[in-house]
């Protein structure tokens, strides 16, 4: 068991399954149950990194319907499967539409306006349509609702975070919104605690060694309801003590570990905004604090790839022209920068088109 803040991150790799991979795109997402996608192309290589080579990638997914694009946390985009959009919109979305709410007022957004929109895009999308986020906007427009200075924005925000909209297919490497209640055929109905549970459950078994805390973070749930989702599937899973706290885990992770040690600890470039770093409020396990202003530059949200060897991260990099280029934190020894090249030439792009 991971006795060491060192051990954790080999861990959370294995967890994650950076390695072993999984068969297919669909089943990455499905493990993880939400990927931070803002930036879509290093959501891709996220999912592509654990993805078995040869399997059907994220496209497919996302055009067979299996994967949709969303904002269920923290009022942020997330690739997750498409049968827990609702269940994880109805669990998470009420709390961002709170913190949103004096936005949109500012906006001059209120129910009438919401209302429009709403009809506007579905008189656009229904019947199966989907449309682009310009093609959707100016149907906003054609209703008599501005989009500017942020306008459009807040209201597609508010209609996907109200289960209205969803984005879903690709047409020419955009995606396409699409109506939810169409595009989600067969949506898995989850209510109060129960999915408290299975958000808790779902998000330590592959995310773990992990926290209560990591857990509130992750879901932007508060922390008491992230205690009592822990609490009611406590039995199912494993803990251990690092530095005097608990963290917990799936129960067969260690055997999974032990298997795949020597592919966890090597060399492995992750795309910016990965769920390696971004799904904990704890990050310290993996990036010393000393060196997350070089992750994060300024504080100001914009994740930047990482260089992970041993489990912990120690050094960023970008793709440049040709390959990548790659910063360490102190020095790379030559098997690194040997490694780094070596990643860099197999490394997904994360082009969906």
């Amino acid at each position: 068991m991971p006795t060491s803040a060192s051990e954790v991150g080999l861990w959370r790799l294995v967890a994650q399954r950076v390695v072993p991979p999984l068969p297919g795109a669909a089943q990455v997402v499905e493990h993880l149950t939400c990927v931070q996608a803002q930036d879509l192309r290093a959501a891709a290589t996220a999912v592509a990194l654990r993805t078995a080579p040869g399997a059907a990638g994220l496209a497919a997914a996302l055009d067979a319907g299996r994967v949709v694009r969303s904002w269920p946390l923290r009022g942020t985009l997330h690739l997750l499967p498409a049968a827990d959009l609702p269940w994880v919109l109805a669990l998470c979305a009420p709390r961002v539409l709170r913190s949103t709410a004096t936005r949109r007022a500012g906006l001059g957004i209120g129910d009438d306006d919401v209302r429009a929109a709403r009809t506007a895009a579905e008189g656009l999308l229904g019947g199966g349509r989907g449309a682009s986020r310009a093609e959707l906007l100016a149907a906003f427009e054609a209703a008599g609702q501005s989009t500017a200075a942020g306008r459009g924005y807040h209201l597609l925000l508010h209609l996907s975070l109200s289960g209205v909209l969803c984005l879903g297919p690709l047409r020419g490497g955009e995606q396409e919104f699409v109506l939810l209640a169409e595009h989600v055929s067969a949506p898995r109905v989850l209510d109060g605690d129960e999915a408290l549970a299975e958000i808790a459950r779902r998000f330590l078994l592959s995310h773990g060694p992990a926290t209560v805390a990591d857990l509130a973070r992750w879901a932007g749930l508060p922390v008491t309801a992230a205690r009592r989702g822990v609490a009611a599937v406590r039995g199912e899973l494993a803990a251990v003590d690092v530095g005097g706290v608990e963290l917990l885990h799936d129960p067969a992770l260690g055997d999974l570990v032990a298997a795949h040690r020597g592919e966890a600890a090597a060399l492995h470039l992750l795309p910016g905004f990965d769920e390696f770093l971004l799904g904990y409020a704890d990050r310290s396990h993996v990036l010393p604090p000393e060196h997350v202003q070089r992750v994060v530059p300024g504080g100001n949200g914009v994740f930047r790839g990482t260089v992970v060897h041993g489990g912990a991260v120690v050094g960023t990099w970008g793709r440049g022209r040709p390959g990548v280029a790659a910063e360490p934190f102190g020095e790379f020894t030559p098997a690194q920068l040997r490694e780094v090249e070596r990643r860099a030439a197999a490394l997904p792009d994360g082009r969906l088109g």
